[in-house]
């Protein structure tokens, strides 16, 4: 594995021969690394938001898991 850093990227060489599988999932990381770089939000804020969400939905669709 080669890693090469310039000024505006950074250039990864590896094998051909990595698992496919195993390649896609670090390539998504790496995604979501480059979206979440510049964000200035809390851990606790999104976890807050995700509560709130998740409360809001199950208010909305109980109805349909609960008889």
């Amino acid at each position: 594995m080669i890693v090469e850093r310039t000024p505006n990227e950074i250039l990864l060489k590896i094998s051909p021969n990595i698992d496919k599988f195993a390649m896609e999932r670090l390539l998504e990381y790496i995604e979501y690394l480059e979206m979440t770089s510049d964000v200035k939000g809390k851990q606790g804020d999104a976890d807050k938001l995700a509560d709130e969400l998740n409360a809001t939905w199950w208010t909305k669709n109980r109805g349909k898991f609960i008889k």
